[in-house]
């Protein structure tokens, strides 16, 4: 297979599907590639990225119980009559808490629900390209929101990495104020449709807040 290029920079316009595309060389005959915008540019131009999120609420209601009375810190919805899946980018959790009095949240944990087709209070996420919340096949889930119609319950898969969260005062751990954690997840979980996505903490705590939010593309199945 014989590979040609262009050596130096080319305007291009852009053309129907199947058009033959010149690559772009250096000057030693290789390869350049350039991210020209950030990496999650195209499909948010496109209008393909949502996110939903919460501000500030206090932890206490946010118990594992597995069931359609969960209230997750944020969860994510795929409907089953939806036609994509929902290819998650980064979730984002922030703890606002007093260090002498906050106590130990418990260990954050992500969980999982196959083959949901019928919850209610489900809210209409943002689209991340027009700031309006509409567009999007998905549902999302905050603490003020149970999974009520949840037909399947949720199962803990793995803890949840939100790297630098607690912070050791003496022989307490004790969360950061004001701490705010992501996860890159990085398009390597998908969620199907009728898929659930969870976010849950393993100890309730009335001294404790947080705010949440989760960023995905929705992908055609």
């Amino acid at each position: 297979m014989f590979l040609q290029g262009l050596v130096g920079p080319q305007s291009a316009q852009s053309q129907a599907q199947g058009t033959p595309q010149t690559i772009r060389l250096g000057q030693l005959n290789d390869i350049v590639v350039s991210e020209l915008h950030g990496k999650f540019y195209e499909n948010n131009y496109r209008g393909n990225v949502y996110s939903g999120g919460m501000t500030a609420t206090a932890l206490a209601a946010t118990t594992i119980t597995l069931t359609n009375a969960t209230t997750p810190i944020i969860g994510l919805w795929n409907p089953t009559t939806s036609t994509v899946n929902l290819v998650i980018i980064k979730a984002t959790l922030q703890i606002a808490a007093a260090p002498a009095s906050a106590g130990v949240t418990g260990a954050f944990v992500w969980a999982t629900s196959l083959g949901n087709s019928a919850l209610t209070n489900g809210l209409t996420p943002l689209n991340r390209k027009t700031l309006a919340n509409a567009g999007s096949q998905a549902k999302y889930f905050t603490i003020a929101t149970t999974l009520a119609g949840l037909t399947n319950n949720l199962v803990i898969q793995h803890a949840a990495n939100f790297a630098g969260l607690l912070a050791v005062q003496g022989s307490t751990p004790t969360p950061l104020v004001g701490y705010v954690g992501y996860e890159e997840f990085d398009s390597c979980l998908i969620l199907p449709p009728g898929g659930v996505l969870a976010l849950l903490n393993t100890t309730s705590n009335t001294t404790v807040s947080v705010a949440s939010a989760i960023v995905w593309e929705e992908v055609p199945v």
